[in-house]
Order: structure tokens, then C-alpha cells, then sequence
């Protein structure tokens, strides 16, 4: 149905938001079914599971009801994920939900599924300021883990549940519950099994797939209207940033200059560094919002590495303050340019001193994305005139001219390395990643994606022989992201994967896709170690799927689910 109705514009025209994560879902104005219908479908409230491949729609009467009992599957250390869907005709106050399988209680997450408005792909990439011209629809991707919620007449509530397994679990079987209560008195329960291997996945800190989501802090200070880089503002990103770090996020996204990026997001990203000319025409620079960004995600241990945007941004502006004229100016100058030069060498030399001093230097790249190969090999030459030591990060097409100097490059989707260029890459310890875009209809990351695309990436990463996969934004927020996920540019979900105050669905299928390739790494290296050939090659065939020609229709939920329960039987 193309455009939203008169009452989602009229809901969203108000020029006064309050920016809270308890908040009022829209309706996408499509026809509901009558009351009626529900009574005769859901005469009492009907709670069953359901499965983490779907987005079951708010308004849709309850389906045929599968078996009673979910069997799970996970090995110690890891996330698993559950979906149930509680119907009611009726409304109904203060529901909880608990979930008990003998695990300590905080093993358990419980999370109200909520509704988000979504568009379609259309053309990708591209302005759509005209919401009225693209599918606009109400779907399910918000996992709020608030302790109650009131659940309203003739709707459906998802509800989702993550166990993380302690990895001092005891193998064995689990009998489970997980039940849901109301203050009308209703109470449900819905069983469950976890069987846990004898086999432990490492902390995320220890993974070896190089997950590198970019992380805007500017988002948060403005939906939490909280000074920039107050304690406020740390308080608010902590929880958003460790959830990041369960994931196995490698990379520490800082900027080193004004608008990288050109403030295509709805909170442009500042400089981290505040660059200084004295009235004798000496630089001087001040480091402190940096190190307390990188102090602060270091110390949630994501501390791999940390990506420094960019020498060569979209619009070939660099600022900094004068002190002769007391104001902020601006250089114009393109890599190779004298004036480029001039701005940048004295900032590289001192950047290297102060990275060194930190102890950060050996994690630190200097990072670009995109740009043209002789603006990325001249940026290059001044880099590594400023210190030979630097290391550079991007994501760039392969140019050969240019790829044996970047410590981690990181390809389209669908662009290919040579295979000897990538195994000598390997060789030499440096990381070769993966990215989609809004480039990409299928498989992606878009609210309106299928969840298990989500889970396919990673292991499209394996098969492919990267090291990881990299997304532009992991929480580049819209301007009401908890109701709204479109934007005037791309298609709605490209900006970010968590949302104020929840992960996403997309989030926790894109850390299923994670764990599986790390289960594939542990179990590649213990079949090469005891000789077992026959294992070794069944694992490859697995992993070899996953390829975009292989991609036929929405069957990357069928080749998840076929790899991972192949992968459960292999772990056995």
C-alpha cells in the first residue's frame, strides 16, 4: 500500500518531541481486522511460540498453532534466542513475562517485540524525501525490555527471550518455562528445553571474526538531550555500547575532523579533535574528547582497534580555530595539494606522538571509506611520510596500487579479492572484511529485511574468506527512531541496528550469524588438529554455500537454518 494515511502524517507533523523510550506505536493505516474476528479467533488470550524468522504483524489473527514444546540448542557461552506471540481479543494490564530453566537468573533477557514504521528498498541509495512515494508499513523490531506493558484489544504481542548460557554451565537438558502473567488475572506458560553441549564458546572479547559496526555518539546526546561528552552522556551510551561489545564489535569509531561524512546523518559526526593555528602559525591540538571516547569503549573491551575518519571526506573541508582572527576557518585542498599537505603532516606527526604516548598507536588506523584511488594513494604517501608505521583502514573498491598499504580493507558485497592477493593478506596478519550498504535489496540489514538475512552475512564472511563484515551505522538514529526507522535518505533501518533503550531483531540474528563463525573457526581448527579430514570437508561444504550466487528468492532463512542445524549435529 504506497504512503501512510492522514493519521501517521498528523501523528508525525508536531514540531514538539519528547524524546523518551516510552513512547505511542503508529498505525500504517491498513484495514485491522473486525473485533469480531478477534473474539472468534482469540475468545481467551492465547500465548504459544512462535519462531525468531518472522515479524509477526500487530493486527493478525492467531494462525494455526505448532507444537507446545521448543526444543533449544546452544553451546556454554552462547546467545540463544526464542520468540513467543501472546494474542488477545481483550485488553490486558501489566503483563510480565519470566522465563526459568535452572540457569541463575540473569542468564534470562525478556523483551516486549514493538512496532517500528518501515518502507521498501526501491531504489537503494538515493534521496526519498516524499515518504508517500514508498511502501510505508508497521513492523515488528524493537525488543524493549521493560519490566511491564499494557497490551491493547484485538492485537498481537510478540515477545522475545535470550539466554545467554553461563560458559560454567553443565552439559545436559534444562526443562524450561516461560510464562506470562496480567493483572486481569490471566497466567500462561509455555515450556521449553535448552540442551547444552560440552563444548564452550569464548568471551566476545575473544572472537576472532572482525565485527566492525560504526558507532555515533551524537545520536545519543541529542535523543537523550544530554550535553555532548557529559557524564550524562556516558551514562546514557553504556548500556548501548556493551551490548555493541557483546556482539564482538572490534573497532572503536572516532572522527578526527568536522563532518566526515558530510553530515548526511540525522546528527553529523564532529571532530574529536580540536585543532588549534597560534598567532605565530604553529598547530596545537587538543586530544581530550578522543582519549575519553576510546578510554570509555576500551574499557568495555572493545579494544582491537580504533578507526580515525578521515583524511579524505566527501567535501574536501578541514577546519580549525585561528587565534589571529579568533574564529574558525576552513582549508580547501585536496590530497596532493601543498595546502593538504601543510594541514595534515603537522597533525599526523603530533597524532603519532600522542597515540604512542597512550600506548594506542599499534591499534590505531587512519581510516576513509569510498574514495577515488588517487586521492586514497596520495592521502597514503603523507600518511606514512608522517610516520611509516601508521596503519590505514578502508573500505574501498581493490585498487592494486594501493591495497598492499591498508592494513584492513574492507570490500563491497559481491566484489571479490584475487585469491592469491587475499592470501597473501592473511599471511601478513592484515584483515580483509565485508560491508553492505543500501546498495544491497537482499540479503541486508533494513527494517523490512528478512531476520535471518541478518544471520547469513556472517557466514557469507566465511565463505567468502573475509575476516569479518562492517556496517556503516550501528546507531546513526533517525529523528524519531523508537516509532519512525525511514529517513530522507536510503531505505528505513539503513541508519542504525539498536534503537534508544533496546537491541533490535536484527541485532541479536546478526550476533546469531556471529557466534556460528566463530563455532566454525573452533571446530576447523580442532577437525585440522585430530586429522579428521571426513568433518573438515563437511564443514566446508557448509560454509561454501553461502555465496550471493546461491541467493535465489528470500531462501537465505532456509540456508541459516539448514547450516546451523547441520553445524549442531557436527558439534556433537
Amino acid at each position: 500500500m504506497k504512503a501512510l494515511h492522514f493519521l501517521l502524517a498528523l501523528a508525525l507533523s508536531g514540531s514538539v518531541w519528547s524524546q523518551t523510550t516510552d513512547y505511542t506505536e503508529l498505525s500504517d493505516g491498513r484495514p485491522k481486522p473486525a473485533a469480531s474476528a478477534w473474539q472468534k479467533a482469540a475468545e481467551k488470550p492465547l500465548f504459544v511460540w512462535g519462531d525468531i524468522d518472522t515479524r509477526y504483524e500487530k493486527f493478525a489473527l492467531p494462525g494455526k498453532q505448532t507444537g507446545a514444546l521448543l526444543h533449544l540448542y546452544a553451546w556454554r557461552g552462547e546467545n540463544v534466542n526464542a520468540q513467543a506471540v501472546l494474542y488477545t481479543a481483550r485488553p490486558l494490564s501489566h503483563i510480565t513475562v519470566r522465563a526459568e530453566d535452572g540457569l541463575p537468573e540473569t542468564a534470562h533477557t525478556t523483551a516486549f517485540v514493538r512496532y517500528v514504521i518501515t518502507d521498501e528498498f526501491a531504489g537503494g541509495c538515493g534521496h526519498r524525501p516524499d515518504h508517500s512515494k514508498f511502501d510505508s508499513l508497521l513492523v515488528a523490531d524493537v525488543l524493549d525490555e521493560r519490566q511491564t506493558m499494557d497490551v491493547e484489544a484485538c492485537t498481537a504481542r510478540p515477545v522475545w527471550l535470550r539466554i545467554q548460557v553461563p560458559a560454567d554451565t553443565r552439559p545436559g537438558t534444562y526443562k524450561g518455562t516461560l510464562t506470562l502473567q496480567a493483572e486481569e488475572g490471566v497466567s500462561m506458560k509455555l515450556p521449553y528445553r535448552l540442551h547444552v553441549a560440552d563444548r564452550t564458546l569464548p568471551a566476545p572479547t575473544q572472537w576472532k571474526f572482525h565485527l566492525d559496526l560504526w558507532q555515533n555518539p551524537y545520536s545519543v546526546a541529542r535523543f537523550y538531550n544530554v550535553p555532548l561528552w557529559s557524564q550524562a552522556h556516558f551514562d546514557r551510551m553504556r548500556p548501548i555500547m556493551e551490548r555493541l561489545a557483546a556482539a564482538g564489535q572490534k573497532v572503536i569509531t572516532t572522527t578526527v575532523m568536522q563532518y566526515p561524512w558530510n553530515g548526511q546523518t540525522e546528527d553529523p559526526f564532529e571532530s574529536m579533535v580540536t585543532r588549534i593555528r597560534r598567532l605565530d602559525g604553529t598547530w596545537t591540538y587538543d586530544y581530550a574528547v578522543f582519549d575519553r571516547w576510546v578510554e570509555f569503549m576500551l574499557s568495555l573491551g572493545i579494544d582491537k582497534q580504533i578507526n580515525c575518519y578521515t583524511m579524505v571526506p566527501w567535501a574536501l573541508k578541514f577546519d580549525y580555530f585561528d587565534q589571529a582572527s579568533n574564529t574558525m576557518k576552513y582549508v580547501h585542498a585536496k590530497p596532493g595539494d601543498p595546502a593538504y599537505e601543510a594541514y595534515w603532516l603537522p597533525f599526523l606527526t603530533d597524532f603519532a606522538r600522542h597515540l604512542k604516548n597512550k600506548g594506542w598507536f599499534e591499534r590505531t588506523a587512519i581510516a576513509m571509506d569510498e574514495r577515488a584511488m588517487d586521492q586514497m594513494r596520495e592521502a597514503f604517501a603523507l600518511i606514512h611520510k608522517a610516520d611509516p608505521d601508521y596503519k590505514i583502514s578502508g573500505a574501498a573498491h581493490y585498487y592494486p596500487e594501493v591495497e598492499p598499504r591498508m592494513y584492513d580493507l574492507c570490500l563491497a558485497y559481491g566484489e571479490r579479492l584475487p585469491d592469491e592477493v587475499l592470501a597473501r593478506r592473511q599471511k601478513e596478519g592484515k584483515i580483509t572484511t565485508v560491508y553492505t550498504c543500501c546498495t544491497e535489496a537482499y540479503p541486508n540489514l533494513f527494517t523490512f529485511s528478512a531476520p535471518a538475512e541478518a544471520a547469513w552475512l556472517p557466514w557469507h564472511a566465511l565463505a567468502g574468506g573475509y575476516d569479518g563484515y562492517l556496517r556503516w551505522a550501528y546507531n546513526s538514529w533517525t529523528a524519531r527512531p523508537l516509532q519512525d526507522t525511514r529517513f530522507r535518505t536510503w531505505p528505513a533501518g539503513d541508519c542504525f541496528l539498536y534503537y534508544p533503550g533496546g537491541s533490535s531483531i536484527r541485532l541479536e540474528r546478526l550476533i546469531e550469524g556471529v557466534q556460528d563463525a566463530e563455532k566454525v573457526r573452533l571446530l576447523r581448527e580442532e577437525f585440522t588438529r585430530k586429522g579428521n579430514q571426513k568433518k573438515l570437508q563437511q564443514l566446508e561444504r557448509i560454509v561454501s554455500d553461502f555465496m550471493p550466487q546461491n541467493l535465489h528468492g528470500p531462501n537465505a532463512t532456509a540456508m541459516v537454518n539448514k547450516a546451523r542445524e547441520a553445524l549442531r549435529k557436527l558439534s556433537e
